[in-house]
């Protein structure tokens, strides 16, 4: 192909779409500040760094919309979650990731293509007039943030906290348990359980209700998005909060009681050989010093060491649908396309998918084809149109079943709806297969 196409953005969606153009025959120019700059969330010089969880969510394709996401980019050939899938370690029915490996394998794959010129810069600004694809993620440096907003109006953000990760050999197995939820024998399973029982729960929410917390200068309107939502913030909105979301005892059977605690953290896998775990959901904004002592508050964890804190940073994200066609182009500049969180997708996988549809369809329109219309039987169809379609209130938005055009289905037999859902969804991306 004669045609050169300039990605901004080595993230997910970035590596998805240059590598998926650079098969295609394209020149890709990859253009990223890495390695020699980083963002506050960004620590190595691979692409397609995972920031916060190490987990791209459930992987029941006929039980979950984002399970069911990944098999539509699987059929479509997304190089993303085939190296997740090679990646992976023990999570339950979530496809979790070795994140170093991922990055490393991604990173791999790209130079491999032969295709991509890999330029390190700060992009301040991108021609009109030439084939790009802006992926620069929710921490669009700060120059090429202001000419993003000269081109699509004023943006929105919210702020996004990561979870710590701890050493494993660091719990207290004494006062730990592993099982999954409801998973049947105890011992067996991928998460570490670590109960706490109500007058520990008590002192632990009075504590993390006071702790120090890392105060944000940069911003005067602090949004946070309800999907990632830090443990301290939750806790304000009640006692009991926590032990209805993250801290949920149901189906956790304690082995020295025989009971569900009053309220347990889950620990997940970060590697295969178990030397890192996550605790899930919770995100924070404490400082550091406060992350050790209050979390440290669970039994398990009073001798954590933790081998990376919590982080709070700045997501940013387009009026999309005031700017983008559901092939996630704009609709003033047609050879410009946006991908990523930026577009108002979220999640790992779902960024990743947008990166992979503008790259189908930026194909589709070099080559003189008509681009594929978002269909929303689909997932990956249903998200494009999300973030294209009018929308007063436009927030962020996972994978999800709302979004999915409906289906008719037996009223009885509620259990089939998702099934049937995912057999429609995989029969017409495997023809969107075929015209490729």
């Amino acid at each position: 192909m004669s045609e050169t196409i300039n990605v901004i953005g080595g993230g997910l969606a970035g590596s998805e779409a240059a590598y998926y153009l650079a098969k295609r025959g394209y020149k890709v120019r990859l253009f990223d500040i890495k390695p020699k700059k980083f963002t506050p969330a960004h620590k190595s010089a691979d692409y397609g760094e995972l920031v916060c969880s190490n987990s791209l969510k459930s992987d029941d394709v006929f039980g979950n919309a984002c399970g069911l996401l990944k098999e539509e980019m699987r059929i479509l050939g997304s190089m993303i979650i085939d190296c997740a899938d090679k990646t992976k370690v023990p999570a339950g029915n979530a496809l979790a990731v070795n994140r170093d490996d991922f990055a490393a394998m991604i990173t791999a794959r790209l130079k491999e293509t032969g295709n991509i010129e890999f330029i390190c810069k700060d992009v301040s600004e991108v021609d009109l007039n030439e084939n790009v694809v802006i992926a620069t993620g929710p921490l669009t440096t700060e120059g090429l943030s202001g000419f993003i907003k000269r081109i699509t109006g004023d943006g929105f953000y919210f702020f996004d906290a990561a979870a710590p990760i701890v050493s494993g050999e660091s719990i207290d197995m004494d006062s730990a348990f592993i099982s999954d939820r409801y998973g049947g024998e105890t011992g067996k399973g991928d998460y570490i359980n670590c109960p706490i029982d109500k007058e520990g729960y008590k002192s632990f929410i009075a504590e993390l209700l006071r702790a120090e917390r890392v105060q944000l200068h940069d911003f005067e309107d602090e949004k946070i998005f309800e999907g990632c939502m830090p443990v301290e913030v939750m806790a304000a909105r009640g006692e009991d909060t926590l032990r209805f979301g993250p801290l949920k005892p149901a189906g956790l059977t304690d082995p020295k009681t025989g009971r569900w605690p009053y309220a347990c953290m889950q620990l997940r896998k970060e590697d295969a050989a178990g030397e890192m775990y996550n605790i899930v959901g919770f995100q924070t904004n404490l400082t550091f010093p406060e992350q050790k002592r209050v979390f440290g508050m669970f039994p398990a964890l009073k001798n954590a060491e933790f081998l990376r804190y919590g982080v709070m940073h700045k997501n940013t994200y387009i009026n999309a649908p005031k700017v983008l066609n559901d092939d996630f182009s704009m609709k003033e500049h047609e050879r410009v396309y946006f991908a990523g969180q930026i577009t108002g997708v979220e999640g790992y996988v779902e960024s990743a998918a947008s990166g992979l549809w503008s790259a189908v369809n930026l194909d589709r329109k070099l080559r003189g084809l008509k681009p594929f219309s978002a269909d929303t039987r689909t997932v990956i169809g249903a998200l494009a149109k999300y973030v294209s379609t009018p929308n007063c209130d436009f927030q962020p938005m996972n994978a999800n079943y709302g979004v999915i055009a409906p289906i008719d289905y037996d009223r009885r037999k509620k259990a089939e709806k998702k099934r049937l859902i995912g057999e429609r969804a995989i029969e017409i991306t495997k023809k969107i297969k075929e015209e490729l």
